[in-house]
């Protein structure tokens, strides 16, 4: 039976407390569409896309309507790339730029605002048509506007593939030098993972892994500022009641996530794929994960004892999601991009949040370094080791790291960079300018952990 007050209680988090559907994502498997001539794959590609996802953007606007909660984003994830160009005979940089431009085209036609899966899987080592494919992201993403890329360059299982994590420091420069003039745009379409899962919603890392089936529908939930105004009505009460008060949280959310997913389902006549219960946050004043830590009893997000908070806020989350649904996945916890977080943004101004200690706390968070801004003269070889020492979390701990990083052209520490919209605005932090080079030059793969091994 439905409550009332349970009717009242999600109307106010949606009016107040800055709750929404943060996007639903339809997964398109484009396997069908390889094919050794780059005209008939790119025709197929276009026709699928846009046959499946033709009316995934007005029935998000339907269920928007009829049930009150704003659906922020639609989207689409798509196989990755680098899978299907192993069919051409002797594919080039050009001949991916192409299929990007294609994936731009018919994401743009079907209304949705990003299209993901510009992507390769290459956590142990390379094909020889998956370096074209690396090579060719930064044309790629400097010639397209929705085309999102990501690249898995580590997992528990395999260790760290150091000559992708070279080329990838390589990749992100070249790719903000393209994008010069809006302050290095391309690298906030771009993420560099491990452990990168094959169901997770959220851009720029989403992507159709190969593990699903035809087409789904993944939704997206979020709500940083219903954790916080939660919190405010706990206050001075111990950490035992926080984290039981965030996990009752997060299960109102997860249920309101699932049945927009189901409704979805339903409407399309697409399978129902997961819940991701994530609180990623906007730059709007309310919604923000740094917030809800400071809600905690931390004078300002960076303090001594920002990880711990952000260890129980995690664990919370991902305990209620699960509670709420057997099909919970993606990422689900928390989020923290600097540039799209109202409280790291000013902690990050402030000095409270330097790099160092943003790594300290993607060990007990769902993502990584997320949309950080650099000086755009950080060498290749620094970021390449950033990407390195956020990929042994990962591995060593079994879990989704990544790094989304931006060294923005012509920015120095303490400029300000503005992107925009749900992106938006980027302090540049300090990074060290101690020499990596020798380390990262080495290449060749870090051995998986001994932990791995567990068949």
């Amino acid at each position: 039976m439905i409550n009332p007050f349970e009717i009242m209680q999600t109307i106010n988090m949606i009016d107040k407390e800055n709750l929404d559907i943060r996007t639903i994502t339809m997964g398109i498997s484009l396997k069908s569409c390889a094919d050794p001539d780059l005209k008939a794959m790119c025709g197929k590609i276009y026709d699928k896309i846009t046959s499946y996802a033709k009316d995934l953007v007005k029935t998000g606007e339907d269920i928007e309507a009829q049930f009150g909660i704003p659906i922020i984003n639609k989207r689409i994830s798509v196989t990755p790339v680098s899978n299907l160009i192993e069919a051409l005979p002797s594919p080039t940089v050009a001949d991916c730029v192409e299929i990007a431009k294609t994936l731009d085209r018919a994401a743009k036609t079907t209304g949705v605002n990003f299209i993901g899966g510009y992507s390769a899987l290459v956590h142990k080592g390379y094909t020889n048509a998956e370096r074209v494919f690396i090579e060719s992201i930064p044309e790629a993403l400097a010639s397209t506007d929705i085309v999102c890329s990501s690249v898995n360059v580590a997992s528990t299982k395999a260790g760290i593939n150091m000559d992708a994590v070279k080329q990838m420091g390589e990749i992100i420069k070249k790719s903000a030098e393209l994008t010069a003039d809006s302050s290095g745009f391309a690298c906030a379409k771009l993420v560099v993972f491990a452990n990168a899962v094959e169901d997770n919603p959220f851009m720029a890392g989403a992507f159709h892994g190969a593990g699903e089936g035809e087409c789904v529908i993944n939704v997206g939930v979020s709500g940083p500022g219903v954790v916080k105004c939660a919190l405010e009505k706990v206050a001075g009460e111990d950490l035992g009641v926080v984290a039981e008060t965030i996990k009752k949280t997060a299960f109102k959310i997860t249920r309101m996530g699932q049945l927009v997913a189901m409704e979805a389902s339903k409407r399309l006549n697409v399978p129902f794929g997961i819940v991701d219960l994530s609180l990623a946050p906007t730059p709007a004043v309310g919604d923000s994960v740094a917030y809800i830590l400071e809600e905690m009893g931390l004078q300002q997000c960076g303090a001594h004892g920002t990880t711990a908070a952000l260890a129980l806020l995690n664990d919370a989350v991902k305990k209620g999601g699960v509670m709420a649904s057997s099909y919970v996945g993606g990422l689900s916890g928390a989020f923290i991009p600097v540039s799209e977080d109202a409280g790291m943004i000013s902690a990050a101004k402030s000095g409270a949040l330097s790099l160092e200690k943003l790594e300290a706390m993607t060990c007990v968070c769902s993502v990584g370094l997320d949309m950080i801004v650099i000086p755009g003269d950080t060498p290749a070889s620094t970021i390449s080791a950033i990407i390195a020492d956020e990929a042994a979390i990962g591995v060593v701990n079994t879990k989704t790291t990544a790094v989304r990083i931006i060294p923005a052209p012509g920015a120095r520490v303490g400029d300000t960079v503005e992107f925009g919209g749900l992106l938006g605005t980027g302090p540049v932090m300090k990074v060290s300018r101690l020499d990596s080079g020798e380390f990262i030059s080495r290449g060749g793969r870090i051995p998986a952990p001994i932990h791995s091994l567990k068949n």
